[in-house]
């Protein structure tokens, strides 16, 4: 099946930024979990508690996921991840707004890696307030596809993380974290939760965080920093996997221009794990 067909496949859904999803978010991340008043601006990638995918039982596939094909291609390979995302922050979401989001199969490439062969989905989302033809948030979400892990995969070459930073926060991340975030977002993905399957069937060594939720939290740490800063851009990359088996760090540092932060993730040895950047708005 040529899966290439797939791109330009488009789906519309509608969800309304309610109070609730905020304040359980909210507490999960340890902050004051009040309910926030119609009008408050969701925090930068906080619109991931709306929109969610509401698959019917019968059609989830043995990973936890929804069966192949549907919206997305059907590729032929057991272990999904999220690679990253980038984000354009045009105007702030709020709570109360009604939302749209519309969301395209922006490309699809197959290459053939170093652990064998990968399938990378681009896919583009666009959320608008109801009523408005301007787009609120564009996101370009990167999903890669990999082969089932095999006795004699050669883990790639960790990279260190930088040395120091002006931000830091430590996270442990034990089940209930990882059970909270994956309820929030109504996350099925048995990698999240599931110990005899992430270790037996997918061969990691413990249960895998949430790459949008390490995500999240690098905005976070930037939103304890900057609590009145608006966010203009925000992209990331997940370098390596971070398992619950041990704690990590989200750290932050501002770049000159006062405007760029550089954002990043390291796990309990010093390794990088996620990379980002964060550009916020000025004098506008």
């Amino acid at each position: 099946m040529k899966l290439e067909k797939w791109i330009g496949r488009s789906e519309e859904v509608s969800d309304i930024a309610t109070a609730t999803p905020y304040a359980a978010l909210s507490a999960t991340f340890d902050r004051p979990a009040e309910r926030p008043e119609i009008g408050t601006p969701l925090p930068g990638l906080w619109h991931w508690l709306y929109f969610l995918p509401l698959h019917r039982q019968s059609d989830i596939g043995p990973d936890g996921h929804a069966r192949l094909g549907g919206f997305l291609p059907p590729v032929p390979l057991p272990r999904r991840m999220w690679a990253g995302s980038q984000f354009t922050f045009h105007k702030p979401l709020r709570i109360g707004d009604a939302m749209t989001r519309t969301s395209t199969i922006h490309d699809v490439t197959e290459k053939n890696g170093r652990t064998g062969r990968l399938v990378f989905v681009k896919v583009l989302h666009e959320i608008r307030r109801e009523g408005e033809s301007d787009i609120a948030l564009t996101e370009y979400h990167d999903i890669v596809y990999r082969q089932a892990a095999q006795p004699d995969d050669v883990p790639p070459s960790p990279m260190a993380a930088p040395a120091s930073s002006s931000w830091e926060r430590k996270w442990v991340p034990d089940d209930v974290l990882l059970f909270r975030y994956s309820a929030l977002t109504f996350n099925g993905h048995r990698i999240h939760y599931d110990r005899k399957y992430v270790t037996e069937v997918e061969g990691y060594p413990g249960l895998i965080v949430h790459g949008p939720m390490i995500a999240t939290l690098l905005l976070d740490l930037l939103r304890h920093e900057l609590p009145d800063a608006e966010l203009a851009s925000f992209e990331f990359r997940a370098v390596r996997p971070v398992f619950d088996i041990n704690h990590f760090f989200v750290c932050g540092e501002p770049e000159p221009d006062g405007k760029t932060f550089r954002l990043w993730a390291k796990d309990h040895e010093g390794w990088l794990t996620m990379q980002a950047t964060a550009v916020i708005r000025q004098g506008e």
